[in-house]
């Protein structure tokens, strides 16, 4: 019996370390979106546009090398 007085403390003060996590993941953002990272990856990206990005590499090729030659 004398073991409850030493159980019953350590319990409730675990609960609560566990309630204060808690309540600091949830007030942090940590569950904000499960899902929108894990769709995101599947999505196509709109912003791909291959004719602007040849003419960038036209342009690049052009205009050649930084090294002087000697």
């Amino acid at each position: 019996m004398d073991i409850l007085y030493l159980l019953i403390p350590i319990s409730l003060a675990l609960v609560a370390v566990i309630a204060l996590a808690f309540l600091w993941a949830v007030r942090s953002g940590q569950f904000d979106d499960m899902e929108g990272p894990a769709h995101r990856i599947l999505m196509d990206d709109d912003s791909f546009n291959p004719e602007q990005d040849a003419q960038s590499v036209k342009t690049n090729i052009n205009a050649g090398p930084d090294v002087k030659a000697k």
